[in-house]
């Protein structure tokens, strides 16, 4: 969400210049990289510099003040935590993507034969995913008995998922979601034009409803609530 904020500033126009950039370079900080809002920032305090001169010292103090302000409120407003769309209790989306070996592959074909562990990464082969995946790996052979599927999604493709298969030998489901379509019918994006999954897992019963949501960043939470969650669905 972006807040926008309004101050009654004074008539000096260095003091209404300089305030204006930096609204700017805050305003459009969720299309810029970090390396491009350093170089903002550094015309920034270049401009204001060269204003300085006509600032009185309590219009720069006002001017100073605006500006934390401004700065403050708005990486409070970027950096507060997304909220999945899905809850518990919901009719799990039925989506659809590709697999690792580039075949098609539709929710709605296990609903009713299967529980499904539906979960979101961020990227293939990194230290948490790959724990995660392995972990999911090391247990599937019990889950199976239990009539339990493991689907992977992320941002990947098909060709990274392939390597990240063959790297660790998983025998799961991995899907590539590579234009996102999944990830925001779930609400797991990371932020808005990001393509990036949060790590997310959604436990589907046999009905299609979600029975169980873990939302946090730790592999090992995500293991063990799900396995519990597993635990209580009925046959």
């Amino acid at each position: 969400m972006r807040l926008a904020i309004f101050f009654q500033i004074p008539s000096a126009t260095p003091f209404k210049i300089g305030f204006r950039l930096l609204q700017l370079v805050f305003s459009l900080g969720h299309l810029t990289t970090p390396r491009a809002r350093v170089a903002s920032s550094r015309i920034l305090i270049k401009t204001m510099k060269t204003s300085l001169v006509a600032i009185s010292l309590p219009a720069l103090k006002r001017a100073l003040v605006c500006a934390a302000i401004l700065a403050g409120l708005t990486l409070v407003s970027e950096s507060a935590p997304a909220e999945t769309k899905v809850k518990a209790g919901d009719p799990a989306p039925q989506v659809e993507g590709v697999d690792s070996e580039g075949k098609a592959w539709k929710l709605a074909d296990l609903i009713g034969k299967k529980a499904v562990v539906l979960y979101f990464y961020p990227k293939d082969d990194t230290p948490g995913c790959t724990k995660q995946a392995c972990g999911w790996r090391d247990r599937l052979e019990n889950l199976k008995k239990d009539g339990v599927e493991i689907v992977g999604v992320s941002f990947d493709s098909p060709e990274s998922h392939q390597k990240f298969v063959a790297k660790h030998h998983l025998n799961f489901t991995l899907v590539a979601d590579t234009e996102g379509k999944i990830a925001d019918a779930y609400g797991v994006r990371v932020a808005p034009g990001r393509n990036m999954a949060r790590r997310v897992s959604f436990v589907i019963g046999l009905d299609g409803k979600v029975a169980h949501v873990t939302d946090t960043p730790s592999a090992d939470t995500h293991l063990a609530e799900c396995k519990e969650s597993l635990g209580t669905l009925k046959k």
